[in-house]
């Protein structure tokens, strides 16, 4: 394929990871198109918050779009905080001294002081989506599986990753290299997913 694919993100680093997914397509980002708009995610699942993303950015562009949402989501909260993951505390950065990620992770760790280790698993997951600008849509979702430790270890990723153990690797996300994360991650199985089946159509 050589068509063009816009990334509905401004994020350098998710362009940089499905460039080297989407060897086929032209990918670019929003920074190439400053005036799209900026897309709310008022759905309730990751499917739809990508999709919204997805299609405003195809509509747009008149170009194929890709969209992801992902989140943390708790057994012992629910599913929580799931696609409130961004916004868990309520708070932004300027609030607390680590920013609003440390806010969430706090906050986290507090509603499950009193979870016993044994029930504090936890999964993340990844939708994405792709929208053609003829109509045509696709969603794929990638999980990875772990628990939510007691208190956090390692420097690497961001968000929840501290926190989060993977039980085959007895490391946090957070303790991972970037090659490691993106073997396993939500994340990196989404978008591969997604590669196999753009790749599949042919142009």
């Amino acid at each position: 394929m050589s068509d063009g694919l816009v990334l509905a993100t401004r994020n350098p680093g998710k362009i940089i990871e499905l460039r080297d997914l989407l060897t086929s397509y032209t990918v670019v980002g929003l920074e190439s198109y400053p005036d799209a708009p900026d897309v709310p995610e008022t759905e309730l699942t990751f499917a739809g918050n990508a999709l919204l993303k997805a299609r405003a950015i195809a509509e747009h562009t008149g170009l194929p779009a890709v969209s992801d949402d992902s989140g943390l989501c708790v057994d012992a909260l629910n599913g929580m905080p799931g696609v409130l993951s961004a916004r868990w505390s309520g708070r932004f950065g300027g609030e607390h001294p680590g920013g609003r990620d440390r806010a969430n992770l706090e906050l986290v760790l507090d509603q499950l002081s009193d979870v016993p280790d044994a029930e504090r698993g936890a999964h993340f997951v990844c939708a994405a989506a792709v929208v053609h600008p003829d109509g045509r849509e696709h969603v794929v979702e990638g999980r990875m599986d772990g628990r939510i430790i007691r208190e956090p270890r390692g420097t690497g990723g961001f968000g929840y990753d501290p926190i989060f153990e993977l039980a085959e690797l007895g490391r946090t996300t957070a303790e991972l290299t970037a090659e490691e994360k993106t073997r396993v991650s939500h994340r990196g199985r989404a978008f591969r997913a997604l590669a196999a089946y753009l790749d599949g159509l042919g142009g």
